[in-house]
């Protein structure tokens, strides 16, 4: 996993034809996005959608990828998410990211 401007991401190397369209063509990305269930409403899917879009074609330097990224939004079932050896609630993993912001909050007020 490699870190940039914040975020992570993790890529993956797919074999020649792994990944194609109807007509053979392979030169696609395709980004998986992965949250809790009912983490984003219709306009945050839009947006998260067109956000990814946008990083991808920005990254590569390549505007005609807009049109050949393929963006696929699945949410975790209830308890279907991980971390650190629990299966977390959706609850569970809001009040886990919620004590994961406060934290780096208080690291950066405090200059760490």
């Amino acid at each position: 996993m490699r870190e940039s401007a914040g975020r992570a991401f993790r890529t993956a190397h797919l074999p020649d034809g792994a990944l194609s369209n109807v007509e053979g063509d392979g030169n696609y990305v395709r980004v998986q996005v992965l949250t809790n269930g009912g983490a984003l409403n219709r306009d945050k899917q839009v947006a998260v959608v067109r956000q990814f879009t946008d990083l991808v074609a920005a990254a590569a330097g390549d505007p005609s990828l807009e049109g050949r990224t393929w963006v696929l939004l699945t949410e975790a079932i209830e308890g279907g998410w991980g971390l650190a050896g629990h299966a977390n609630t959706n609850a569970e993993l809001v009040d886990a990211a919620r004590a994961q912001i406060a934290e780096l909050q208080r690291a950066k007020g405090s200059g760490g």
